[in-house]
């Protein structure tokens, strides 16, 4: 059995973790908040895209049948990984995901290119034999998104411009709200014809007519990059809320564990501490018993 002294220092011990751990819970909490609140503000940046887009579609709308994809089995996947630790199965869900996806779009190995975003989600696809072709370090805060978005969308252009990928998923953990999320899909490329066609045919929101100065094409492409800027922004935004948002259930669960543990731990120290108090008041009852005896 062991000492008081050591149960104290267990229960001690115990009691810094779950200090340590509501720390990193409200960390977590604090982070996933932020990255919603980093989503929700692409709204008026993605609305005035959209506007140029549907300027430019309203005033040439034969372009739009120009846009219809080709047929083409080669394919790109970018997946957005976590490198930090204590995120659950946050690397291994997302992994999964992406070779259920890769699977099927049934894709030939010399025709499928892959870049992970971090360097830990590329266990699972390697396990299933999907290998990895680029890599990229993950962003960890808030600052570091619009970098990450800027060193991928190269990677994207050269893609296209080589031929090396007619469609482009990007595959990402959504955050749902509290410390769920979901795997998802999005296809940036080629851009949905039929979002386009809606687009194109939606009432304008003012009297007033918009005027260009670029040429339709240049400007057209302009927008399609920011149209992906978006796009991979708010993947990224969202990967990183799940991973917080994973973080968050596994702080849960160790808070839980760790109330467990120290539940049992104060039970079997006040049950020890009886027991010795029980054993000295038993033993100056013998003493006073002996002393009285030899009176």
């Amino acid at each position: 059995m062991p000492s008081l002294e050591h149960m104290r220092k267990s229960i001690a011990t115990a009691e810094e973790l779950q200090s340590v751990v509501k720390t990193m819970k409200g960390m977590a909490a604090a982070n996933i908040r932020r990255f919603e609140d980093a989503v929700a503000s692409l709204a008026d940046y993605s609305r005035t895209i959209e506007l140029g887009l549907q300027m430019l579609l309203t005033e040439q709308p034969q372009r739009l049948a120009a846009m219809e994809p080709a047929e083409s089995p080669k394919l790109a996947v970018v997946v957005f990984g976590s490198d930090q630790g204590m995120c659950g199965r946050f690397n291994q869900q997302i992994g999964e995901h992406t070779v259920a996806t890769i699977g099927e779009a049934g894709v030939a190995r010399e025709d499928r290119t892959v870049l992970i975003v971090g360097n830990r989600v590329g266990g699972p696809l390697e396990t299933e034999n999907i290998e990895v072709d680029e890599q990229v370090a993950p962003a960890t805060a808030l600052a570091g998104l619009a970098p990450l978005v800027q060193e991928i969308l190269p990677h994207i252009e050269r893609w296209r411009s080589d031929g090396k990928a007619d469609r482009i998923l990007l595959c990402y953990n959504n955050a749902l709200g509290g410390a769920r999320y979901e795997p998802r899909t999005h296809k940036l490329f080629p851009i949905d014809l039929d979002w386009l066609s809606e687009l194109r045919d939606r009432k304008w929101p003012s009297r007033r007519l918009p005027m260009r100065t670029l040429d339709w094409a240049p400007l057209f492409a302009s927008l399609v990059r920011e149209h992906f800027y978006i796009a991979i922004f708010r993947a990224a935004a969202e990967s990183l809320a799940s991973e917080n948002a994973s973080r968050l259930a596994s702080m849960q669960a160790a808070e839980r564990n760790i109330e467990e543990l120290l539940d049992k731990l104060n039970m079997h120290f006040r049950v020890e501490r009886q027991h010795t108090i029980t054993e000295e008041l038993l033993d100056i009852m013998a003493g006073f018993e002996a002393l009285a005896t030899e009176g």
